[in-house]
């Protein structure tokens, strides 16, 4: 009964196996790509990755060589190619370890020793039928009259019944075998899931591989690809990528507005038409040079300039740098705050500090023309300051820009009004030598003179009155007056160059009738109270230098005095 038990249990787990195995067998089949059987030509002929690959290095064959798509193409269509000779390899050795044992195990092995289970369940059948007819054949002989034939004829239904026993042995002793035989390698059969799963970790790695191998080249021809669009990309990206000085749109905006936008009233204030300025973004995106047809409308120009400088991962001015722009505008004293401003500015990374140096010069060059435009610094920092600096905090652009423009405008009006303070240095607006610059016109009253394709630094228009201007023509004191402003506040920024950073210059000294927005005007004075530096070839002030400084004192009075009647008249 034991032994009948062992047998019933081993059969019925060979019959699962073999119920399982079928069933994997033809789930595996479905997942293979290729056509089972076939060689390796056809079979890597038929692949689906080798279709995509002919189809990508015929499309990279159209595009040529000056595409980068079609560069890209080319690369993925090789790389695409060895993943599919990767990919036949794993099937064959699929079909050869785990596929073919998985069938042979399904529809040949277990079959056969079921098979042996039916041919004995048929021998024992046949040797119960022989002994049934022996024993018949005994009962007769002792009923019967003919002993003697009865006798002889039992006797060969007894070796019948012995002949069909040992069959049923033999079948009985093979089926036995064959089933210990079976549950015995159930280890064996076993390790085709793990040569499944190792057939398949080498082929993922060998793919790893040529991607990894492939990667390197084709995101080096992605990186030396310099047409990328510039709105939206980090300021150094961009700047190494293009291998430039001062942003694309930075440069062509200025260089469209220098020449069409100056005297344009509510230039960054008014908004431009929709169309127009995503026409535009797009252009300075892919880096076009034909620009001419949007000379004509600076205010898309100057929208443009406005969204490239909001759409910058950090503000221009940082924010790094951005609690120490606060601080700054903060202090109370006009000469500590300029001074606590010239220092953060002093700390901005190169890059930033090169475009908000160039960006600030224009915008004290735009605010000369505020008679024209209506462009006050305090105009300009009021619609640019906010896409100049701004917080790094959740919540809406709107949000953070009403939370940060009244301080924002704090910074930036004293940076415009004082740009040639700040910023000492000689700007060339066309840096890159990329744009024409504008004829020099003909008209002695308008502030934008060039020299040799570099435009002239001179004060900003807050700092300098068209009125003052003509006067200083009529007046020698006053043209004298002013070359000594203009030489001091030279010697100034020619100091900033070799003090420390913690010593920055004194605040420049206002010239008389200079305007500012609102009718604020920094209050400097003769004797600054922070940190004094003496003049050049000299030991302290003489009498010229105190009468100058009272001079001065009194026409930064009159310069309120104007300032507020401006406003009235407004």
């Amino acid at each position: 009964c034991l032994f009948c038990f062992c047998f019933v249990f081993i059969e019925r787990r060979m019959e699962m196996v073999r119920v399982v195995s079928h069933n994997t067998h033809k789930r595996m089949v479905t997942c293979l790509q290729g056509h089972i059987g076939a060689d390796a030509e056809k079979r890597h002929k038929k692949l689906p990755l080798t279709a995509l690959s002919q189809a990508m290095v015929d499309g990279g064959n159209q595009l040529g060589e000056d595409s980068l798509i079609g560069k890209m193409m080319e690369v993925c269509g090789e790389a695409e190619n060895r993943l599919a000779s990767e990919l036949m390899q794993h099937e064959l050795q699929l079909e050869k370890d785990v596929l073919d044992p998985l069938n042979q195990l399904a529809e040949v092995d277990i079959p056969n020793i079921l098979k042996q289970r039916k041919q004995l369940a048929k021998l024992v059948l046949d040797y119960d039928s022989a002994r049934a007819r022996w024993l018949q054949a005994t009962k007769s002989i002792i009923s019967g009259t003919n002993t003697q034939a009865l006798t002889a004829k039992a006797d060969l239904l007894k070796e019948e019944v012995d002949e069909a026993m040992n069959k049923v042995e033999l079948c009985k002793d093979q089926l036995a075998a064959d089933m210990y035989n079976f549950f015995s390698k159930e280890g064996d059969y076993a390790r085709y899931y793990v040569m499944l799963l190792e057939a398949q970790a080498d082929y993922h790695r060998k793919s790893l591989t040529v991607l990894e191998n492939v990667l390197p080249t084709i995101q080096a021809q992605q990186d030396s690809w310099t047409e990328k669009p510039a709105f939206g990309t980090a300021l150094d990206e961009h700047l190494k990528r293009s291998s430039r000085e001062i942003a694309l749109p930075i440069e062509a905006c200025v260089m469209m507005l220098l020449e069409t936008g100056m005297k344009e009233e509510g230039l960054f204030r008014i908004a431009a038409g929709a169309s127009k300025l995503k026409k535009l973004k797009a252009a300075l995106d892919c880096s076009t040079s034909q620009l001419e047809e949007f000379y004509s409308d600076p205010h898309a120009v100057a929208g443009a300039l406005k969204s490239y400088l909001r759409e910058l991962p950090e503000p221009l001015m940082t924010f790094q740098l951005y609690d120490e722009w606060i601080q700054a505008s903060s202090v109370s004293d006009p000469d500590k705050r300029l001074q606590a401003l010239w220092v953060v500015c002093d700390q901005l990374p190169k890059n930033n500090k090169n475009n908000l140096r160039y960006l600030v010069k224009f915008l004290a060059k735009l605010a000369q023309e505020s008679e024209v435009n209506k462009m006050t610094p305090s105009n300009i920092a009021i619609v640019l300051g906010p896409n100049l600096l701004w917080a790094k905090t959740e919540g809406s652009l709107a949000e953070m820009a009403a939370a940060t423009s009244v301080h924002v405008v704090t910074i930036i009006e004293p940076i415009i009004q004082h740009a040639d303070w700040f910023f000492p240095e000689e700007v060339d607006f066309n840096v890159s030598g990329m744009f024409a610059m504008p004829t020099p016109p003909s008209n002695h009253n308008n502030h934008l003179d060039y020299d040799c394709g570099t435009i002239e630094r001179k004060r900003p228009g807050s700092m300098v009155g068209p009125e003052n201007d003509a006067s200083r023509k009529d007046s020698t004191p006053n043209k004298h007056s002013d070359h000594t402003l203009r030489r001091g506040s030279n010697t100034l920024g020619r100091k900033q160059h070799t003090s420390p950073a913690f010593q920055p210059p004194l605040p420049p000294v206002e010239a008389p009738g200079s305007g500012h927005g609102a009718g604020q005007v920094p209050q400097t004075t003769s004797e600054p109270q922070s940190q004094p530096q003496a003049p050049p070839g000299g030991s302290g002030p003489d009498p010229a230098q105190q009468s100058l400084a009272q001079s001065m004192a009194a026409l930064a009075a009159a310069q309120q005095l104007l300032a507020q009647h401006t406003e009235e008249i407004r």
